[in-house]
């Protein structure tokens, strides 16, 4: 992981983008890390987005009537859970073919 001053990031900001890109920046003042520049395609990989998205009033407590009824379903036998690294290929898997599918929509318009 490449670490850059404050002062550096602002005075090169390009190179300081580019090395975001290629791996994450840890950036210090004082010789103290103070924060961090991720890619936003490694940022897509994280809990990051979500805490951005504005959610639509009544979100929390769906989601947790939705979540406690699929647990009461697990609980019951009436549903199973699928292993995490099945559940993130196919979830990767769905989200390639709904950002191919948006780049084909953008290059026949």
């Amino acid at each position: 992981m490449k670490t850059m001053t404050a002062r550096d990031a602002k005075n090169r900001f390009g190179e300081f983008l580019d090395a975001a890109r290629r791996e994450p920046v840890v950036v210090t003042k004082n010789n103290r890390p103070v924060g961090i520049m991720v890619s936003i395609e490694d940022a897509a990989d994280t809990l990051i987005p979500e805490m951005f998205m504005r959610q639509e009033p009544g979100y929390e407590a769906w989601l947790a009537a939705k979540v406690g009824s699929t647990l009461a379903r697990v609980d019951a036998g009436t549903a199973t859970l699928i292993p995490h690294t099945d559940a993130m290929t196919t979830l990767k898997s769905r989200v390639a073919e709904k950002s191919a599918h948006s780049a084909s929509n953008a290059s026949s318009k």
